[in-house]
């Protein structure tokens, strides 16, 4: 009987040892890589509003090494979604900010496999749509400058493929996803 259980446990400390030592790489992220990242999480309230989701999408790219890091830039697309209910001031009030940005991040490893961690700035344009009802229906559609800064990790199990996590005063406020590493 105890045999039965000490086989599984040695073929998965087996798997897991193998792996580990077939991706021996110091940082996922450096000069020519190219990641891309898609996530969901709580989106930025660009309208005074509550319930915010958001969902953001990434690519970008390695393009010189700065210190013991990597300078990337890169483009996001991403948007906002919330709503609110006050009883004195709107009724059914909805609000979507749909925004395109480019951005810029330093990434640095820590010297520990298969991790990415960075910071970094985001600039671009949000196109706004909000409506209410206030005795009558009110509907406003505008474009907004969109300003962001963020920091994440990202952890790769494969030299290809990880997860990642990303806070700060952007498209999202929090977010988790995956992330491609596509070169």
């Amino acid at each position: 009987m105890k045999r039965k259980k000490l086989l599984p446990a040695i073929l998965l400390f087996t798997i897991l040892g193998t792996a580990s030592f077939s991706y021996a790489q110091e940082t996922p992220f450096r000069k020519g890589s190219v990641t891309a990242n898609l996530g969901v999480g709580v989106g930025t309230n660009y309208n005074d509003s509550r319930n915010a989701f958001g969902t953001k999408g990434t690519l970008e790219f390695g393009i010189w090494p700065a210190g013991p890091g990597v300078v990337s830039l890169g483009i996001e697309a991403g948007a906002t979604f919330s709503s609110k209910n006050d009883s004195y001031l709107y009724n059914d009030y909805r609000s979507h900010t749909i925004v395109v940005a480019g951005r810029s991040a330093w990434h640095y490893g820590w010297k520990v496999n298969r991790l990415d961690t960075y910071a970094g700035v985001a600039a671009g344009v949000g196109f706004r749509h909000y409506d209410y009802n206030n005795g009558k229906h009110y509907e406003n559609n505008d474009a907004v400058p969109v300003f962001g800064g963020f920091v994440g990790a990202s952890y790769f199990f494969t030299p290809a493929f990880g997860v990642n996590v990303e806070a700060g005063y952007d498209v999202t406020s929090l977010q988790a996803g995956v992330v491609f590493k596509l070169r």
